[in-house]
């Protein structure tokens, strides 16, 4: 064996007889992977991308652009030229010279964090090059006229989407850093990346999801989603939990937790320092938590109705029963957040009183800007969709995972499949990537009426009109008990001004809008002891998101505790501490439950 050493001095890999034998199992891997990827289902060309309408528009108003502003298009052009031009001469000069990478105006990227990429020529000069082109490729986009603004969003996004696919990061040949990786470690690092390529082949039948996190790492029940409990009652569409009691007394009125049914509900319920439910146990509540099932084909049927009410409606009288109360508080995230509106306005029709408050948590039920995710919801998106789930039964949480995905396409898809493949990186033991990865199925019918509904046609919100629902036309002005609601600043699902639009269209007389720091998931899950993220308030409501933000106050650390002081005041008086099955109710199942980590037959 020998050592070879580089420019810096690093000493490099020289075992040829590893060597020899790391390429003869790249070959061996090479078969499994062109096994594992022969056994991919095809996926309809409806969900893989926008249809040709999108790109025909602007082809049209590009033509239109060259013809009627010919100035501005050569101006974008030489631009661009005269950049790549001169940055070309100034590598070849470094190169030819052997000197340092010339000066670097581009700015800094994540991406390019590896030292190489600034002070080698040949790597500056890839960066640079890639740069210039990103830059003069979206800004072509964005000056495009005679498009609608929906329209140029769509066009936006898929570009962007193309331009960071092709950065020079993503292939082998050209990230110094893995080719860095390979000989130090004489291929090992290519042979434990294909080694996991394959893995995340084989365990998704020929699709390629990379694994954000080590799944070996957790077990539910155990080290994540442990806060003690019982399932304390069981039908087709949830399991119902309480949990238990660390405190003596307890306020009166118990609260009710009703998570999104796209993931699990451990999201709140992560390791013990980060865990929302373990937060609200000790601070003095009868906490409830409702776990969804994870839908298979026989629920096809199943639409927003069902989960309102064999759902929402069924746990509330559950927790009045097993607590004796009259009225309960509610709390719903998401998706759930957006049909316990709709429950709140069928109970207003139906005189049903027996929630006292409401808090929405990252909850959109103002269709009418959808934000980010709008992309994904114009009628080719979800014409492929309805004839997904009528010919399966369910959208499966492939298609959900991917979507969400591909808004963050850099930090979940590339960097962690740069990472994963090229370097041969074991991926990290981190909860919430655990959870990220372990999506539930959509029932047909429910996906359907929630896209058509309520995401395109805005039914709920939109004035003048209301969502048709178990016979009664619901309508977001029906929402008139006390209310709060917490969005997230850069929330790329649940756009926050969406949320203030929803919260701002309630009939509500009483209610809290909190804007924390963050996204979609870090902005809620934000436990005070990690003094990471801050929130804005403002008591008054102002006609404008933009406006409120303006004249908002920024408070340091967790939203946690100014919401649970807002809790508290409608939470009555203390009394001894409910364990469950105290109540008669006999419990089914210690906490997490049974549906949360059962598989679905799909």
């Amino acid at each position: 064996m020998t050592t070879d050493q580089n420019e810096s001095g690093t000493e490099t890999g020289g075992d040829t007889e590893k060597l020899t034998a790391n390429l003869a199992r790249i070959e061996e891997l090479t078969a499994r992977l062109t096994a594992a990827m022969q056994n991919r289902q095809p996926v309809r060309q409806s969900l893989q991308g926008p249809n040709q309408d999108l790109y025909m528009k602007a082809a049209a108003a590009y033509m239109s652009e060259m013809l009627s502003n010919p100035g501005k298009m050569l101006e974008h052009q030489i631009s661009y030229w005269g950049k790549t031009l001169k940055h070309a001469v100034e590598a070849q000069h470094a190169l030819v010279a052997k000197e340092a990478a010339p000066e670097d105006p581009t700015p800094k990227d994540r991406r390019f964090a590896n030292p190489l990429w600034e002070t080698n020529p040949y790597y500056n000069f890839l960066k640079q090059q890639y740069l210039f082109s990103a830059e003069a490729t979206m800004g072509a986009v964005k000056d495009l006229d005679g498009l609608e603004q929906k329209d140029r969003n769509r066009l936006e996004y898929f570009s962007q989407q193309i331009v960071d696919l092709m950065a020079p990061t993503n292939f082998l040949a050209t990230n110094p850093e893995a080719l860095e990786r390979a000989v130090e470690t004489d291929g090992q690092s290519l042979v434990d990346g294909l080694q996991n390529l394959v893995r995340d082949l084989e365990a998704n039948e020929g699709e390629l999801v990379v694994s954000l996190a080590d799944d070996s790492a957790f077990t539910v029940g155990e080290n994540i989603g442990a806060t003690p409990g019982e399932v304390v009652f069981r039908n087709r569409m949830l399991e119902l939990i309480q949990y238990t009691p660390t405190t003596e007394q307890v306020y009166t009125t118990p609260l009710l937790i009703f998570p999104p049914w796209i993931n699990k509900f451990y999201i709140l319920d992560l390791k013990a320092q980060n865990s929302l439910i373990k937060y609200i146990v000790d601070q003095g509540y009868t906490l409830f938590v409702v776990s969804w099932v994870n839908p298979d084909a026989s629920y096809a049927d199943v639409g927003m109705g069902d989960y309102i009410e064999d759902g929402f409606l069924t746990a509330i009288d559950q927790v009045k029963t097993i607590t004796g109360q009259k009225q309960i508080n509610a709390v719903g995230y998401c998706i759930a957040g957006t049909t316990l509106q709709l429950t709140l306005s069928l109970m207003k029709k139906r005189g049903d009183k027996s929630l006292k408050s409401a808090t929405f948590f990252t909850t959109m039920s103002d269709f009418s800007d959808q934000g980010e995710v709008g992309v994904f919801l114009d009628d080719d998106f979800v014409d492929g969709i309805e004839e997904e789930v009528k010919e399966k039964g369910v959208l499966e949480s492939f298609f959900m995972s991917r979507t969400f995905s591909y808004l963050r396409s850099n930090d979940l898809i590339y960097t962690p499949a740069i990472n994963s493949y090229m370097l041969g990186k074991a991926p990290p033991a981190f909860d919430l990537l655990y959870w990220n990865g372990d999506g539930t199925n959509l029932p047909a019918k429910m996906a359907v009426e929630y896209l058509r509904n309520l995401c395109q046609k805005d039914r709920f919100a939109k004035e003048g009109d209301a969502f048709p629902l178990l016979g009664e036309a619901l309508s977001i002005e029906d929402v008139d008990i006390p209310l709060c609601a917490i969005a997230c600043e850069t929330d790329h699902i649940a756009a926050w001004k969406s949320s203030y639009r929803s919260m701002f269209k309630t009939g509500s007389k009483n209610k809290t809008f909190i804007l924390s720091e963050s996204g979609h998931i870090a902005g809620i899950v934000n436990p005070p002891s990690k003094k990471k993220y801050g929130h804005y308030t403002n008591d008054d409501w102002q006609e404008t998101p933009e406006e409120w933000l303006r004249h908002a106050q920024f408070h340091d650390g967790s939203w946690w505790p100014r919401w649970e002081g807002w809790l508290r005041k409608r939470s009555g008086k203390k009394i001894a501490a409910r364990v469950p099955g105290d109540s008669g109710v006999e419990p089914l199942a210690p906490a997490p439950g049974t549906y949360v980590v059962a598989k679905p037959k799909v």
